[in-house]
C-alpha cells in the first residue's frame, strides 16, 4: 500500500512504524473472513481492512471525525486479522498508533470520557478495585445488569506452598484476578512447587499496563511497565529468576512487548527487552517441564475419572502470543477429554474493557461462543485469561475456570486415589 504521511508524523518513530506497517498491506481482504466484528455487522469499516483505510487518511492529514473513532472503538483488537494476514501486517500496533492519533484530534466528551477515564483509575488500581468488587458483591442485587454480571463470587485461593526450591519463578498477580480469582495464582503455585520449582509473587509490581495502553493512556502504561521492571529487576539481574510466568495471556501479551514499548526510553529500554524474553505463558512454563510433568502422570490414566471439557482460547493466547495447541496437550495428557469448539478462532467478546464499553458487540459475541461452547458437549469451560472467563461466566450457562486449576484438581485427586 502506498503511503504519504502528513507532516505532522512523518518523521516521528510512529509514523516511521506507521509507514512500515501499512507498506505491507497489499489490500486482500482475508482479514475481513476472521474480523468478530465484520463477520456481525458486515460493514467494511468494522472490519481490519477498512480500519487500515482509516487510519491511513487520518495519517496522511485527512481530519479524523467522530464516525472513524467510532469504527476503531468497535475494534477488539483480538488481532485475529494478523493470524490470518499472508503479508504479515501488524494491525494492531497500527491500531494503537492510529487511535491515539483520532483520540487527540477527536477528544472524548461528557459520559464516555468519564466512564474511561473511571476505568483508567479504577481497573489497574488492585486496592481500589479490590474494594470496589466488595461492595459490587454485598449490593450486587441493585446493580444495573451490566455491572452485576461482572461482579463474581471468589472460590478462595488455598494453600500457597512455601518457597523452599533453589528454582524460582516470579508471577505477575495483576490488577483485577486477585480479587476475581485468587484461587488461579495460588493453584499456579501447588502445580509448580510439585514440579520442583517455587512461584512468588514480587512486591512493588501491579497491573501489566494493557488496561491505560488501550484506553489511550499509553505514557500511563509506560510508566506501569517500568514500575513493574523496577519490581523484578533485582532478581533478574542477581540470577536468581529463571523466568516471569504470566497466568493471564492478556498480561503475557503486554509484558511480551515491554521491548518495543519502552524501546525509546534509554533508561529502560535494555532492561525491557530483558523483561520480555523472561516472561512466559504458564503453558509454555509447563510444556517446558515435559519430563517432570510425564514422570507426575505416568500410569495414573485410569487413577482419575476422565472429563470432557471445552477450552477457549483467548485472542491474547491464540493471536497476541501465537502460542496454540500448548494448553490442549497439557489437559489431554493429564485425562481431561477436549471437545472440539467451532469457530475456535472468534473473540469471545471480553477484549480488557471492551465489554464494558461496547456492551451490546460483546454480548453477541459472548452469546455466539457460548453456543459453540455448549453445542461441543463439555461439562466445564476453561480458558486461560481473566477477562474471557469472567465474561463467560456471567453468562451463566457453563461453569468456566481457568485450565490450571484443572491441573491442580487432577494432581489432587491423583494423589488421594494413591
Amino acid at each position: 500500500m502506498q503511503t504519504q504521511l502528513a507532516d505532522f508524523i512523518r518523521d516521528t518513530p510512529e509514523g516511521r512504524e506507521a509507514e512500515a506497517i501499512l507498506r505491507k498491506c497489499v489490500h486482500c481482504g482475508f482479514c475481513t473472513a476472521t474480523c468478530p466484528t465484520y463477520q456481525l455487522l458486515g460493514d467494511e469499516l468494522d472490519g481490519p481492512r477498512g480500519r487500515i483505510y482509516l487510519i491511513k487518511q487520518v495519517l496522511e492529514g485527512q481530519p479524523a471525525t467522530a464516525r472513524t473513532r467510532l469504527h476503531l472503538d468497535r475494534c477488539l483488537t483480538c488481532r485475529a486479522c494478523e493470524t490470518t494476514c499472508p503479508s504479515g501486517v501488524e494491525y494492531g500496533r497500527l491500531a494503537d498508533i492510529g487511535r491515539l492519533v483520532v483520540e487527540r484530534q477527536v477528544p472524548r466528551q461528557g459520559v464516555d470520557r468519564l466512564g474511561r477515564e473511571a476505568l483508567r483509575q479504577l481497573v489497574p488500581n488492585t486496592g481500589l478495585f479490590g474494594l470496589a468488587l466488595g461492595l459490587g458483591r454485598r449490593a450486587r442485587p441493585l446493580l444495573p445488569r451490566l455491572l452485576a454480571d461482572k461482579v463474581s463470587a471468589a472460590d478462595p485461593a488455598g494453600e500457597w506452598p512455601a518457597a523452599r526450591h533453589p528454582r524460582r519463578m516470579i508471577v505477575l498477580a495483576g490488577c483485577v484476578q486477585p480479587s476475581l480469582r485468587p484461587a488461579i495464582n495460588a493453584a499456579a503455585a501447588r502445580v509448580l512447587d510439585r514440579l520442583g520449582v517455587s512461584l512468588v509473587e514480587q512486591a512493588g509490581a501491579g497491573c501489566c499496563g494493557a488496561v491505560k495502553f488501550h484506553l489511550h493512556d499509553q505514557e500511563g502504561a509506560r510508566m506501569e511497565a517500568r514500575r513493574n521492571i523496577d519490581a523484578w529487576w533485582p532478581g533478574v539481574a542477581a540470577g536468581r529468576v529463571e523466568a516471569i510466568v504470566m497466568t493471564a495471556s492478556g498480561c503475557g501479551t503486554q509484558v511480551k512487548d515491554y521491548g518495543h514499548l519502552l524501546q525509546h526510553d534509554p533508561a529502560y529500554a535494555e532492561k525491557a527487552v530483558r523483561i520480555a524474553a523472561l516472561c512466559r505463558d504458564l503453558s509454555e512454563v509447563l510444556a517446558a517441564e515435559g519430563d517432570a510433568l510425564e514422570t507426575l502422570i505416568a500410569g495414573s490414566a485410569a487413577a482419575v475419572e476422565r472429563r470432557r471439557i471445552a477450552f477457549h482460547a483467548p485472542c491474547s493466547l491464540q493471536h497476541g502470543q501465537k502460542i496454540r495447541g500448548v494448553v490442549e496437550k497439557l489437559l489431554e495428557a493429564a485425562g481431561f477429554e477436549l471437545a472440539p469448539v467451532r469457530d475456535a478462532h472468534l473473540c469471545c467478546g471480553s477484549a480488557g474493557t471492551y465489554s464494558l464499553l461496547q456492551p451490546t458487540l460483546a454480548g453477541r459475541l459472548r452469546a455466539d461462543k457460548l453456543d459453540a461452547l455448549v453445542d461441543s458437549g463439555g461439562a466445564t469451560v476453561v480458558s486461560a485469561n481473566i477477562g474471557c472467563i469472567e465474561h463467560l461466566a456471567a453468562g451463566g450457562r457453563l461453569p468456566v475456570k481457568h485450565w490450571i486449576e484443572l491441573i491442580d484438581e487432577y494432581f489432587t485427586a491423583l494423589r488421594q486415589k494413591i
